[in-house]
């Protein structure tokens, strides 16, 4: 005989439990009322825990906030962008214009210079021919046309610099 039956038979006859019994597992019905038992105990203690404070939000939930949270960021960061490269792009057609106007306003000052010349030239030799009614001569009177017009044309492209120049970005509307 090996000692747990010993230990078994000798307690047996004094009538008292043995450790070996105590270990022996639980039949079906005692398993499944202890089981109910702890599922008791378990809900009271998750409610007393969770009766003092506020229902806890999903992961789910605050992943879908958090999502959201980037989403208008990067919608603020896109249209401030398209906002910032409207106006570069606003700015830089407004001084390609500036500067063809001013390239055009300096060639018809050069065609007012060489028309002064002309026109100075012009009188010094009719002086010199010994003509009387210098101003009278159709050659004086069609330089003196073509002053007027290139002036003329001088001051609507100063305009134009003006107006353009003075040209706000249109606003975008939202």
């Amino acid at each position: 005989m090996t000692d747990k039956e010993t230990t078994q038979k000798s307690s047996q006859e004094s009538g008292e439990e043995t450790a070996v019994e105590q270990e022996q597992p639980a039949t079906p019905e005692e398993t499944t009322q202890e089981t109910a038992e702890n599922t008791e105990e378990t809900e009271t203690i998750d409610e007393s825990e969770t009766s003092g404070q506020e229902p806890q939000e999903e992961p789910h939930d605050r992943l879908r906030e958090a999502t959201e949270s980037i989403k208008e960021t990067s919608e603020k960061f896109w249209e401030n962008t398209r906002q910032v490269w409207s106006s570069a792009t606003f700015k830089a057609n407004q001084y390609k214009k500036l500067v063809q106007k001013r390239i055009d306003l300096s060639a018809v000052h050069k065609k007012i210079t060489t028309a002064h010349g002309d026109l100075g030239r012009l009188i010094d030799d009719l002086r010199n021919q010994g003509q009387k009614s210098i101003m009278a001569t159709s050659e004086v009177k069609l330089i003196l046309e073509r002053l007027d017009s290139l002036k003329a044309e001088a001051a609507m492209l100063e305009e134009e610099i003006d107006t353009i120049r003075e040209a706000e970005a249109p606003h975008q509307e939202d």
